[in-house]
């Protein structure tokens, strides 16, 4: 009776790896149509590779973030995100990296998410107020101030962001576990998406009057990278 149970385990597991083998890998690109035109195809997730005897070091550096962003946009913020088109080394390595660069009082970086990686944020200068929040139904806020040295992880795929509440530049530096993470900021999606959403979308969701929805999407909506 044991062995029989140790089997159907055995059997249990077996079954269970397939299944956990068999997903579909995660995309790098925000779409992907399907053609059966081989001339017209093109590669997805990822670069061609390189003949490795052509490798430099070039491919695994990249130089600049020493440089502060210019921050004079209406959010206060730039960023300077290094993917696998920056940094050809990173492909298939799963990792990208990005310089946050903050205005004082008030320069912000939206609420935003990644839709390909969860991030790590360390703060090296000033005084930043940093957040998300989880999805449907608790929509939990999970948010506190942060200094020099501080660090804060931002959940796979979760809304978050980060306002520097200080009178003193700051800057960041975040890890994502993606080489091409992609970034979708909430408002620019909403009231820049091109062409625009019906106004009439926008005011049920969001409880807003439809002059006003119109005046945002007549905005110019800046990318903080």
């Amino acid at each position: 009776m044991k062995v029989a149970n140790l089997v159907g385990v055995l059997a249990l597991l077996a079954l269970a790896s397939s299944f956990a083998t068999a997903y579909d890998p995660s995309p790098l690109q925000d779409l992907c149509v399907a053609i059966n035109d081989t001339d017209s195809a093109v590669l997805v997730n990822g670069k061609f590779c390189k003949n490795p005897s052509l490798y430099t070091p070039d491919d695994f550096s990249f130089s600049g973030f020493d440089v502060p962003g210019n921050t004079s946009n209406q959010l206060g913020v730039h960023v300077n995100i290094v993917t696998v088109d920056l940094m050809p080394g990173l492909n298939t390595l799963g990792i990208s990296m990005a310089r946050i660069d903050f205005a004082p009082n008030g320069g912000l970086n939206p609420p935003h998410y990644h839709p390909r990686a969860s991030e790590i944020l360390l703060v090296l200068e000033g005084t930043l107020y940093a957040g998300f929040v989880t999805s449907n139904p608790d929509h939990r806020l999970f948010a506190k101030i942060l200094r020099p040295g501080d660090l804060i992880v931002f959940p796979f795929g979760l809304v978050h962001f980060q306002l520097n509440i200080g009178k003193a530049p700051a800057v960041a530096i975040a890890a994502l576990t993606s080489q091409n993470p992609g970034v979708n900021t909430v408002a620019n999606a909403i009231f820049g998406a091109s062409p625009s959403i019906n106004p009439s979308v926008i005011t049920t969701a969001f409880h807003l009057d439809k002059k006003l929805v119109e005046d945002l999407q007549a905005q110019e909506w800046v990318n903080p990278t």
